[in-house]
């Protein structure tokens, strides 16, 4: 398993081509030659690098859903939507389709954040004003998904 950090700004060329920074190819340097899987995020209009491995992992989860109940059936096409294979090619670059480009409404400037075991990629401006938004609730957020009521003891 793929454990990322950082976050780090960068430019897509005219073909949706982006260089991958050198703290990602590094922290990735394992995975590199298996190749990504890039989609679109399900909560936000960013993008989602999965390395293939952790791909498949997700896939195998995917894989022992019942695809004759319908909403598990309708999760899965919506999931796998625009699913792209790319790789970094031999100068580091990585290419953003344009379907996708378009989703994450990714101009020029991006954003490329570590998400544990995943890089989201998103449209500079969309991400300084998703952090922005979430701000407002984060210590909330904080306290709910990471303040366990596990019990304490003093003795």
């Amino acid at each position: 398993m793929v454990n990322l950090i950082g976050t780090y700004e960068c430019k897509a060329d005219a073909k949706g081509r982006l260089m991958m920074p050198a703290a990602f190819k590094k922290q990735l340097s394992s995975v590199l030659q298996d190749g990504f899987v890039l989609k679109r995020a399900v909560f936000q209009s960013c993008l989602e690098l999965y390395p293939m491995a952790e791909w498949n992992l997700l896939m195998q989860k995917m894989n022992k859903l019942n695809r004759f109940k319908k909403k598990n059936n309708d999760f899965i096409r919506k999931f796998t939507a625009g699913v792209k294979v790319v790789e970094v090619d031999t100068a580091g670059r990585l290419l953003i389709p344009k379907d996708l480009i378009g989703f994450a409404g990714i101009a020029k400037d991006i954003v490329l954040s570590s998400a544990v075991n995943i890089i989201e990629v998103w449209d500079k401006g969309q991400y300084e004003k998703a952090i922005e938004d979430a701000a407002v609730d984060f210590a909330d957020l904080a306290e709910e998904v990471m303040g366990f009521d596990d019990e304490i003891s003093l003795d």
